[in-house]
């Protein structure tokens, strides 16, 4: 029986090398490839924000000269001939607002989130705030205060009605037998 003694005699042993060169050349040629890729993106980022850049000068030059031009008309109407006819057309364009709000559509759109147990005793003219929204001012009334609860959680529930607020409130009295309340609501009605 021998023994089996390996000896290299080699001034250099053998290494398996070309696995290791392998991948790394293919990373080298992946990681060359990336390189490019964001160099292409970098340089396309670039164009568009010289584009964007172009686009926000134009506009900027665009709004200038509209507010030249509405400082411009801003000054013919405050001429002092002109103030007669401002005020007029203020007072005859807030009449057309007013007259555009439909009570046939505010009583419609309220019957559908009121209860059966609250009744509405008066409604006062609508008014339209700044932000050419109508503002219900409104007295209901209730057996019950529960009753006039649910039917502030109905408004507020509506995509028709906005936030309500409850300015006052009055218990039965002999000549009332209901609870009152006194309810502020933004109706989404368009003028």
């Amino acid at each position: 029986m021998s023994i089996r003694i390996p000896i290299n005699l080699a001034s250099e042993p053998f290494r398996r090398d070309r696995p290791i060169l392998a991948a790394s050349i293919a990373v080298g040629v992946l990681l060359a490839g990336m390189l490019a890729m964001l160099g292409y993106l970098v340089w396309s980022e670039r164009v568009r924000l010289a584009e964007t850049r172009t686009a926000v000068d134009r506009l900027s030059r665009d709004v200038a000269a509209v507010t030249v031009e509405q400082a411009r008309l801003d000054a013919t109407l405050r001429e002092p001939r002109n103030a007669e006819v401002m005020q007029r057309a203020l007072m005859l364009n807030t009449l057309l607002e007013r007259k555009g709000i439909s009570w046939t559509g505010i009583f419609g759109d309220l019957e559908k989130v009121m209860p059966s147990n609250v009744r509405l005793i008066q409604v006062r003219l609508p008014q339209i705030n700044a932000r050419n929204e109508v503002l219900l001012d409104m007295i209901v009334g209730a057996q019950q205060p529960e009753a006039v609860l649910e039917f502030l959680k109905r408004l507020e529930g509506s995509s028709l009605f906005g936030p309500t607020s409850v300015h006052a409130s009055l218990p039965p009295t002999d000549n009332e037998p209901l609870y009152r309340y006194r309810v502020s609501v933004t109706y989404a009605q368009k003028l």
